[in-house]
């Protein structure tokens, strides 16, 4: 028998130690990735979150900075927030809402930009995306036993931990949409309908 070897009589033959090393090495992790698994609860907007994450990143990130500015002239437009302020709503109130689910102070005045000091468009795509990132991580720890936790702030409040995170969805899903005019007022399809469109 050679070095590196265990011989095993029947149909196993002989196999390398490292081969049954990593067998090993992956049947202790089982038990380990099961406890990782998600929750049903979370399991249930988390596909959701993440696939309004994806597209208002990419959407962001496909508007040239110098158009940043912009917001449609023609129409009932007057009040409107410009792009980059949408994006830095967007990115304030996923803080807000998700911190307001772990019981944390949520950031002042969302509706007008709060008081994060993102401006230029590579600030604001970073923002966004952590705001986003830090969203399914408090998502992550909902469970069963406490989605129905109340919740209470400004930002939705009075509700419960589910509500405020399906609210959380909704609402970055409605600033995608006008973002999505937005875009194409400029010329540009977003990413997610380049991606949609058949070959």
């Amino acid at each position: 028998m050679s070095a590196g070897t265990v011989t095993f009589r029947g149909r196993a033959g002989r196999l390398p130690i490292a081969v049954l090393g990593a067998a090993a090495c992956l049947a202790a992790a089982a038990p380990a990735r099961a406890q990782e698994r998600e929750d049903p609860t979370a399991a249930a907007v988390g596909p959701t979150l993440a696939m309004i994450a994806r597209s208002f990143v990419d959407l962001a990130e496909a508007m040239p900075a110098e158009r940043y500015g912009f917001k449609p002239a023609t129409g009932e437009f007057g009040e409107a927030r410009t792009f980059g302020e949408q994006v830095k709503h967007v990115a304030c109130a996923n803080y807000a809402f998700f911190n307001e689910i772990e019981k944390k102070e949520p950031p002042a005045d969302c509706a007008g930009g709060g008081p994060g000091r993102a401006a230029t468009k590579p600030e604001l795509v970073a923002y966004v995306r952590e705001s986003f990132e830090y969203a399914k991580k408090v998502l992550a720890t909902m469970t069963a036993a406490n989605a129905l936790d109340p919740v209470s702030g400004p930002y939705g409040g009075p509700s419960t931990r589910l509500g405020i995170a399906t609210l959380a969805v909704w609402h970055a899903s409605d600033h995608y949409g006008q973002l999505v005019v937005y875009l194409r007022l400029n010329g540009i399809v977003p990413p997610a309908s380049q991606r949609a469109r058949p070959r």
